[in-house]
């Protein structure tokens, strides 16, 4: 750990940003949303104990990281990995400035995170009906009829919600997913009250081409200020479906500290993109986070101890050999 603090800073000093004509189209400042604590922890086979799950999200939030998605407040049949959601937001030592949305399918799941302390919600949909069953338990108008007694509750309490999309480049039962219909969920979304939409290419299927497509046709119906992207690595296509939807305008991006993480209702989808390994790619564009990767790196190496498991980030792997 000592010859990575010390090798750390050096590396990163010498990355070369892109020229300011090169990196004409990217954004300048890109925000993190880190979702480890709750999209990476929830596919873990063995229950994480409520103290290390509180211990990495104090560890994250001393990172810089302006976005921690903390835990999900389902039901514990359904993800008993996230059965301790009280405990842990009402736990964790919330730092000002840092934003520690919950997970809610529901106005039962809604009202329970807002009595545990929540500031911010996110609803989840998808644009592939077959998942949407398989997830949810029901179809797409359903699930939006759902989320409509979320939103109008949010309005009363002044509760912000951040909306996902899933299965937007591809679905394990339905195959490629029409653009059309993820603008069209996005839309739905997003008038009906989101303020920001996440598209998530769920299993991890998506390339640079078809990244473009569907935001090409989303970007017709939600404004590319309110999107962001949730990228998993299945294919090792996350960064470059991620740098497409940065030149595209997109400055909201989803990413799990040592790629934790997964897909419990999609088989052999791997986990998100690693936090370090966005971290880097963004720092070497010139693009501001805010982010230090040092105190990342350290809260990447408690997990993968806690959970006895190694790294995805091949950031943090390349680290422990400087």
């Amino acid at each position: 750990m000592v010859a990575l603090k010390r090798g750390l800073p050096r590396l990163v000093a010498s990355l070369r940003p892109l020229s300011l004509t090169t990196a004409g189209t990217f954004p300048k400042h890109v925000k993190i949303v880190e979702v480890g604590p709750r999209d990476g922890l929830q596919n873990e086979k063995n229950i994480v104990p409520t103290r290390v799950k509180i211990d990495l999200i104090n560890m994250l939030s001393e990172t810089g990281l302006s976005v921690i998605e903390a835990t999900s407040f389902v039901s514990p049949k359904w993800v008993p990995q996230m059965a301790d959601h009280t405990e842990v937001m009402q736990g964790i030592r919330k730092v000002p400035g840092v934003s520690y949305p919950v997970l809610t399918p529901n106005l039962k799941g809604f009202e329970a995170a807002v009595a545990a302390g929540a500031k911010e919600v996110s609803i989840f949909g998808a644009a592939s009906e077959a998942f949407t069953k398989k997830n949810i338990n029901c179809s797409i108008d359903e699930s939006l009829q759902r989320f409509g007694d979320v939103l109008q509750a949010s309005k009363g309490a002044s509760i912000p919600v951040r909306g996902y999309v899933s299965c937007v480049l591809g679905c394990p039962y339905e195959g490629k997913i029409s653009p059309a219909k993820v603008a069209e969920v996005s839309k739905k979304m997003y008038t009906m009250g989101c303020y920001e939409i996440s598209l998530g290419d769920t299993i991890g299927v998506g390339t640079p081409g078809n990244m473009r497509e569907m935001l090409s046709a989303v970007m017709k119906e939600v404004p590319v200020e309110a999107l962001a992207v949730h990228c998993h690595d299945t294919y090792g296509q996350a960064l470059a479906n991620t740098l497409v939807a940065l030149q595209m305008g997109v400055n909201v991006v989803d990413s799990s500290v040592a790629g934790l993480g997964g897909c419990p209702y999609a088989q052999g989808a791997s986990g998100n993109v690693a936090t370090e390994d966005m971290l880097y790619m963004l720092h070497g564009l010139g693009i501001h986070t805010g982010v230090d990767l040092s105190k990342l790196l350290e809260a990447g190496t408690y997990i993968c101890k806690m959970l006895n498991r190694k790294t995805s980030s091949k950031v943090a792997q390349a680290s422990c050999k400087l």
